[in-house]
Order: C-alpha cells, then structure tokens, then sequence
C-alpha cells in the first residue's frame, strides 16, 4: 500500500472509536484529512457528532461534508480527539506539527478525556528527534527567542539548526499569527527537561512536544494496523 493507502486504514481504525453523540476534536494535516472524509461520509449516514478543529483548515474541510463544528469556548470539555504525528515513541510521546498548528493542537487534546493518534509505520521512532521540532515563537524579538532556544539546548546537549519555516515569499505564519522555527536537534533523550527549559523561555508560544497527552495510536503497515499503548 502506499503512504496515503496507509493513512486511510489508521483512520478506519480510528472511525471505530468514535460514538454518536461525541464531543470531538479533529486533527489537522495529511492524516487526519483521511479521517475527516471517513467522519464526513458517517455523518453523511446519521451519526451525529459536535467537532472542535485544530486549525481553520480543517474547519472548511468539516464544514464542507457537513460536519458540526463548535469552538472550543463553546464546548470547553472533549470526549476524544483523533490526529496524526510526525512522531511517536514508545510512550506515546509525540512531535507533531508539521502542518503548522501544534498550539491549537495541543490546546484541544489537553481538553480532551482522550486522544487518538493516526500514523503510518514510519511515524514510530525509538527516540523522538529525527523530524525537526516546530517551535511556536512569537514573532516579536524573533532574534533574541532563538538565541534563547540555542543556549536552552546547549544545556541539554542538543545542537543543530534552528531554521524558521517559510511560506511563498515569507515567513509560515500559524493561525495565531505566529512563526515557527524548526529545530534539527537530532535524537532527544530527555523530551521533558526540553519541554520545561522551551516554556520557560518568554518568546516561545508553544512547543511540538507532546508529552503524556496520547491515549493510544493507531498505526497502519503493509502488514496490518496495529494498536500501541504507552509503555512505561
């Protein structure tokens, strides 16, 4: 199969879990894409369900299969939320934000009784760090948040590149209006001191570490889909 086969079959998988009635939050990027059109096509057929999306790109993805949509003002507790990563390790720590909007993301999972992750088999990793960190920063004083973020990392043992994310002409601006600078750290061997020493740093909105908020994951190969739960 190939990678967008694999991502529809983790969604399927996903779909199961998902009860009429629910309060759900919907991910964003490639993977939860395939979901979406797997929820919009149950939807179609009756199940009645109130999302809350992670981004406003996935908002007129809900709203155009007729998906009901609520803020998360208006429904500040979740059931579930089903999303994808960029990777996932053996606790179901996770990098995620690829797509660009890991604060939202992380703001509905953390509202969340529990979050499903959808991947394909290359998403799961021994340790995170081979796909680059998104960090959140605020755009102001951009110079001296990423100075910061160096000597955080040095602390910690952690180097490479901190390269802000572009789009057309400029710099990606998230939802929030804010930019991302991707982190080539390498391999991370302690993701929560990483955690504390970015949120302790005042320009950076939001980190793509997400530690200790995955339920499960849903993870799809050649060979089948599995289920993985956190170890310990």
């Amino acid at each position: 199969m190939d990678a967008r086969q694999l991502k529809v079959k983790a969604a399927e998988t996903a779909l199961e879990y998902v009860e009429d009635g629910m309060r759900l939050g919907i991910g964003t990027g490639s993977t939860a894409r395939e979901f979406i059109a797997l929820l919009g096509e149950k939807v179609a057929a009756g199940l009645n369900v109130i999302g809350v999306p992670t981004s406003e790109a996935t908002a007129r993805h809900c709203l155009e299969l007729g998906i009901k949509l609520n803020s998360l003002d208006e429904t500040p507790e979740l059931d579930l939320t089903i999303d994808g990563a960029d990777e996932i390790d053996p606790s179901l720590n996770l990098i995620k934000g690829g797509g660009g909007a890991l604060l939202r993301e992380k703001i509905v999972a953390s509202a969340s009784k529990s979050m499903i992750v959808i991947a394909d088999e290359t998403k799961v990793v021994e340790k995170l760090g081979a796909f680059p960190l998104p960090i959140e920063v605020m755009p102001f004083g951009l110079g001296a948040t990423r100075l910061a973020i160096e000597r955080a990392a040095s602390r910690l043992n952690l180097t490479g590149t901190l390269d802000l994310r572009h789009s057309g002409d400029g710099p990606y601006t998230t939802d929030g209006g804010h930019y991302i600078l991707d982190a080539s750290f390498g391999r991370i061997h302690d993701a929560e001191a990483l955690s504390e020493a970015l949120h302790a740093i005042a320009g950076v909105v939001e980190h793509g570490l997400f530690i200790d908020i995955a339920t499960l994951a849903i993870v799809a190969s050649d060979g089948g889909v599995r289920t993985l739960k956190a170890t310990e």
